[in-house]
């Protein structure tokens, strides 16, 4: 590990006049930059300690949204009762994401901004132009049965590992930055960036920004919703395909969705083709396959792993049938 500076932030003023030192890093939870660092893959200057800044609380907002601060540790976010009620997707998807212990360590604003778990990307003699830009990507014609098959590049072909950002991404949800030029929201669909020539540029956000924030609309579908996680064990392992979804019927038909993909894409994916196909449509096994289909049409396997395009298209229907059956239609 290469030597680095320490700073503790006492505020956010300080922590983010910090930041724009150059090589500088913030550090919340640690439970992935600090891996990195081990493996010599992140090597900041400067590593500047954020957990004494007054940003982990769960707070209302007017309406029915919350506003969660950054270093609300994933397991206290899981666990709050607003959050079980109004998103219980968000409360599944966290609880699916990792081990108790890394729950209790993790934060929010870490989630979303934790790195590929590509074995390529951890491996320094590889090929990887997340790590090393122009240095090629060895997962193409390498290993890939875990790679995506939706957002992906000839240069980057490395699944987002977030369980918590595709709940996130069904849900609307909203990041806050903050900089000493001062405060803007990026959607959290938007806050992930496609790999395109430069997968090493995997965020929205400045070098000398934080993130300080994310807010859940008020949602009322979300009140029925589900997060489905497939994996090669039932435990401690990266999703293969992920499903969270929210739906609403009436008479029948479906009113309201929310849908969105992990496991399959180079972001949190949000199905935006198959909630087009559903809004309005029966609410029957029919469509919500032909939904699924609709979704994975532009889905480009690599060559270990074109089983994910039927997994996905199976583990939508089966999710939203099973929303269906508890309670999604009226």
């Amino acid at each position: 590990m290469k030597d680095f500076a320490y700073l503790s932030a006492p505020d956010v003023p300080t922590a983010l006049q910090a930041i724009a030192r150059p090589g500088a890093r913030f550090l919340g939870g640690g439970t992935n930059l600090v891996d990195l660092m081990r493996q010599n893959i992140e090597r900041p200057d400067t590593v500047i300690d954020i957990t004494r800044l007054p940003l982990d609380r769960v707070e209302e907002l007017p309406g029915g949204g919350l506003r969660v601060g950054a270093l609300v540790r994933n397991s206290h976010l899981a666990a709050h009762r607003a959050v079980r009620e109004r998103y219980p997707m968000l409360a599944q998807a966290i609880l699916a994401g990792a081990s108790g212990q890394l729950r209790n360590m993790a934060t929010v604003g870490g989630n979303l901004l934790q790195r590929t778990r590509c074995a390529y990307f951890t491996d320094l003699s590889a090929g990887c132009n997340k790590r090393q830009p122009g240095s090629g990507c060895d997962a193409v014609g390498g290993f890939n049965r875990n790679a995506a098959v939706l957002g992906a590049s000839a240069s980057c072909v490395a699944t987002h590992p977030s369980d918590m950002c595709v709940a996130l991404a069904a849900l609307d949800a909203v990041v806050e930055l903050e900089s000493v030029r001062g405060v803007r929201r990026v959607p959290l669909t938007g806050f992930h960036r496609l790999p395109g020539d430069t997968p090493q540029v995997e965020t929205e956000i400045a070098a000398d920004e934080l993130i300080t924030a994310v807010e859940l609309p008020a949602l009322p579908v979300a009140a029925a919703s589900r997060y489905r996680k497939i994996r090669d064990r039932a435990s401690y392992a990266f999703a293969l395909v992920s499903v969270a979804a929210a739906m609403h019927a009436r008479d029948g038909v479906i009113t309201d969705i929310r849908l969105a993909l992990g496991g399959v894409a180079t972001r949190p994916w949000r199905a935006h083709q198959a909630e087009r196909e559903l809004l309005g449509a029966p609410a029957t096994e029919e469509s919500f396959r032909r939904a699924a289909e609709a979704e994975l049409a532009a889905a480009v396997p690599q060559s270990q792993n074109g089983f994910k395009i039927e997994l996905a298209q199976r583990a939508i229907t089966a999710t939203l049938r099973q929303l269906l059956t508890e309670g999604g239609a009226a």
